[in-house]
């Protein structure tokens, strides 16, 4: 049974407060068996994930809250859209939503340059307003490589398990210049693959920006991400940011406008989307 936006919304700040807790309640034996947490809210013009425009012309507040021990970590995300669109009903305006909870469990480890991981994530999705059905929730198992390189380059395989049945293959890279003991300018790009196994849930789309009866398969999107990393205090940092995500293929190009929200006519849609905002995170 789906959960209710406002139970969702309690449900989160009851995590908070419990990962607080359980960090401070934690035997602290030696150094490098404390455990980790941090609890963030980002502040952003629009909601993007893996090339799809997920809100239109509202603000979306993201917050999150991670606990780490010995390699594991548990973290749990969610998505507030402040003025939820949905093409069904015109330009109707609806009062703020929460669209969206996430957990990701994981394990990581680092062996001589390589950095592994592996984890697991459910996608709790909610109706983007009253009047719109609960989409499908998902589920993913994925797994990480990543080099202790210049540049950190980091390939990551995801793979569906439940309802929107296929593969996504993202490599990242990343760099930070330390501008002075407080800020820092931080430069990341990344490219994926999107290959689908179920030409229904996640079909190729046509020139006209409609979906076909073929599956998806080839490059998908990419994004570039500027952010400037600034440390209040030895627990708080603020982070402005600005992202800017497009299209690698012709496919990619029919599809992202096929997804997107903004415009009525699929093919009149925007493929590229940019956007930023403000994050606030506190460590313990």
């Amino acid at each position: 049974m789906k959960t209710s936006s406002s139970n969702k919304t309690l449900w989160i700040i009851g995590f908070l407060v419990s990962c607080m807790l359980a960090v401070y309640a934690a035997p602290l034996h030696a150094e490098e068996d404390k455990p980790t947490g941090d609890a963030t809210v980002a502040v952003l013009s629009k909601y993007v994930w893996r090339g799809q425009e997920l809100s239109r012309n509202s603000v979306v507040v993201q917050p999150s809250a991670t606990v780490g021990y010995k390699g594991f970590s548990v973290n749990v995300w969610g998505n507030l859209d402040t003025a939820p669109y949905y093409s069904g009903t015109g330009d109707i305006s609806y009062s703020n939503n929460w669209t969206e909870t996430d957990v990701t469990l994981s394990y990581s480890k680092t062996i001589g340059l390589f950095n592994l991981g592996a984890g697991y994530i459910y996608y709790g999705l909610s109706a983007p307003n009253k009047d719109a059905l609960d989409p499908p929730d998902s589920q993913e198992i994925f797994a990480s490589v990543g080099l202790n390189t210049i540049l950190s380059p980091t390939l990551t395989a995801y793979r569906e398990i439940s309802y929107y049945h296929q593969w996504y293959f993202l490599l990242g890279v990343s760099h930070t210049f330390e501008l002075n003991k407080m800020v820092s300018l931080k430069l990341a790009a990344s490219a994926s693959y999107l290959l689908s196994t179920d030409e229904t849930t996640y079909p190729e789309y046509n020139d006209n920006a409609l979906p076909t009866g073929d599956k998806f398969s080839n490059f998908h999107d990419g994004t570039l991400t500027v952010s400037l990393p600034v440390k209040v205090s030895s627990h708080i940092t603020l982070t402005p940011m600005f992202s800017f995500v497009f299209p690698l293929s012709g496919d990619a190009k029919d599809e992202m406008k096929g997804r997107g929200m903004s415009g009525e006519i699929p093919s009149d849609r925007s493929s590229t989307f940019a956007y930023g905002g403000l994050s606030a995170s506190f460590t313990f």
